[in-house]
């Protein structure tokens, strides 16, 4: 058996396919491309992948991740050349790197996300900063999120881990941000956005990275190699 790890772009136009049709695209693109799956057990038994975290609508990402378990083992190059060209537009394989078998679930293993958003704002740079030191310097930031069940009270402030300006020119602003992404909770770039004095809710959301605990993803030590697609292949294109 062999534990593949895939970080993979998700772009603009796919960037309002919910979570479930994602993986359920990846389900029918391994499969097509025949790549050796692995299945679980079970009277409903189904690929056995997973994605690190759900990307919500309207947000693209340049590092989204994913565990693909096969039967048995393949060239990293064999997988690349076969699955990327049933992929569709929107979707681009990034890097393809072998990790132990008995590591923890991804999931579990996602400690942080990292993101790029923009605004628009006639604010002054000085100003942008001044909101962000403000909210960082708070010990509670007491929210409330609408679901469909109801509203959601909780604590926003324990889910920033750092905000920061990237570029901006008087108009509109590109912010970092730093939120946490555990199983205690995950942080929402628009919801922080809010909760600095922002009443438009961001022109757009791209998360740039997804940080993993410091066992740097659980890659084999006597095998460390990471196949990544090659830049002049039309069909195995990658953003970098």
């Amino acid at each position: 058996m062999q534990r593949l790890r895939v970080k993979f772009s998700r772009g603009e136009e796919i960037k309002y396919i919910t979570h479930l049709d994602i993986v359920r695209l990846w389900e029918r693109a391994l499969t097509r491309a025949q790549v050796p799956l692995a299945y679980s057990e079970g009277f409903t038994s189904h690929p056995r992948i997973a994605l690190a975290a759900p990307l919500p609508l309207g947000v693209t990402s340049k590092a989204e991740m994913m565990d693909v378990f096969l039967v048995r083992r393949i060239p990293f190059q064999s997988f690349l050349k076969s699955v990327s060209p049933q992929l569709p537009p929107g979707i681009d394989v990034l890097e393809v790197r072998e990790v132990f078998l008995e590591l923890p679930s991804l999931q579990s293993q996602l400690q942080a996300a990292e993101y790029q958003i923009e605004i628009n704002s006639t604010d002054s740079k000085t100003k942008i900063e001044a909101a962000i030191d403000l909210l960082l310097q708070q010990e509670h930031i007491p929210w409330q999120h609408m679901r469909d069940t109801g509203p959601r009270y909780y604590d926003l402030r324990p889910l920033i881990e750092d905000i920061w300006i990237l570029e901006g020119d008087g108009n509109s602003y590109k912010l970092g941000m730093l939120l946490r992404h555990d199983s205690r909770g995950a942080g929402r770039p628009e919801q922080v956005v809010a909760a600095l004095g922002f009443s438009e809710y961001p022109c757009s959301i791209h998360r740039t990275k997804l940080i993993l605990t410091s066992r740097k993803g659980g890659e084999t030590p006597s095998k460390v190699r990471r196949i990544t697609p090659h830049l002049t292949n039309p069909v195995l294109r990658a953003l970098r």
